[in-house]
């Protein structure tokens, strides 16, 4: 099939790589024009665009465009595709970590000029190239039928990696779950290490440990491979800082648990617990231990001279 890709990062311009490795048709835009000039020299089946006017004459009725751009630009960057000439039957996907009620605002709004829309939450990162990504994808069925051919080709396990999760809203509300329960998990792989790490007379190596895990235990997984491929680099991971960022989520799971009343502890501790590694010298700690002295006379570390 012939689609565009709106939006050439890390992640839109591997998505492209992939398409052409089963003989789609890419028109490939960004704002910077080297990505897709890349890419066009790479694949003959890529074509530029010099602007969004260009992408939506490239493109044969019902045009299929794929917006893979930070959430903050979806807004600007539909209404730019709207400017530039799209027509009724047309439709936009949203690939990027979008809020699926902002995807359920954008959905009605377009169905009410006769554009069609779907939200796909996309997983995989820079490992989607090789392995394939596993798409979540909401819409009405004319929308999932007309990109079904890229879905299956983007995904992986031979296509299998991708699903109709229902209407718009419900791809990237699968996705913010799925990003919620990655937090747990990475949380969960942190706090064992380094318990494990601080039993100093056993000298653990955690290296070893990573990959003997990775043979039949039940904890086995893609994160645990990531953990011993960084830990094979650096024992003690000095060259990394422990300030860990949010992409916002994890966030946005925590907020629908408690509007629904779901108990999440585990994905809703692991976001504070971000938040907690920002802080180099956390006030909340200096209460705890204030409160220890008073009440257990409990020894306190004093606070390092700057």
């Amino acid at each position: 099939m012939k689609l565009a890709m709106i939006g050439l990062g890390r992640m839109g311009g591997n998505m492209v790589k992939r398409l052409m490795q089963a003989d789609h048709q890419v028109v490939a835009y960004d704002v910077a024009a080297a990505p897709g000039e890349a890419l066009a020299t790479e694949f003959d089946a890529v074509s530029t665009a010099s602007s969004l006017e260009d992408v939506v004459a490239q493109l044969p009725r019902p045009r299929v465009l794929w917006v893979m751009v930070p959430h903050e630009y979806v807004d600007a960057s539909i209404d730019n595709l709207l400017n530039a000439g799209l027509e009724a039957g047309d439709l936009i996907i949203d690939g990027g970590n979008s809020n699926y009620k902002e995807g359920q605002r954008r959905g009605k709004a377009l169905a009410e000029k006769g554009i069609l829309f779907a939200d796909c939450g996309t997983s995989g990162g820079v490992w989607g190239l090789k392995n394939g990504y596993s798409l979540m994808i909401g819409g009405e069925k004319e929308a999932i039928d007309l990109i079904a051919p890229a879905l299956t080709t983007l995904a992986s396990n031979d296509g299998k990696g991708w699903g109709h999760m229902g209407p718009v809203g419900a791809g990237h509300f699968v996705k913010m779950v799925h990003n919620g329960l990655e937090y747990g998990m990475m949380q969960a792989f942190a706090e064992g290490f380094e318990l494990m790490k601080a039993k100093n007379e056993f000298d653990l190596d955690m290296h070893q440990i990573s990959r003997v895990w990775q043979h039949g235990s039940v904890v086995s997984s893609w994160l645990l491979d990531l953990t011993g491929d960084a830990l094979e680099q650096d024992g003690d991971l000095s060259s990394l800082s422990d300030w860990m960022d949010d992409s916002g989520e994890g966030r946005w799971t925590a907020t629908e648990a408690i509007d629904l009343g779901i108990p999440t502890p585990v994905m809703t501790l692991a976001l504070q617990m971000r938040f907690r590694s920002r802080q180099k010298d956390a006030f909340a700690g200096k209460i705890v231990n204030a409160q220890r002295a008073g009440f257990g006379g409990h020894i306190i570390k004093p606070a390092e001279k700057k």
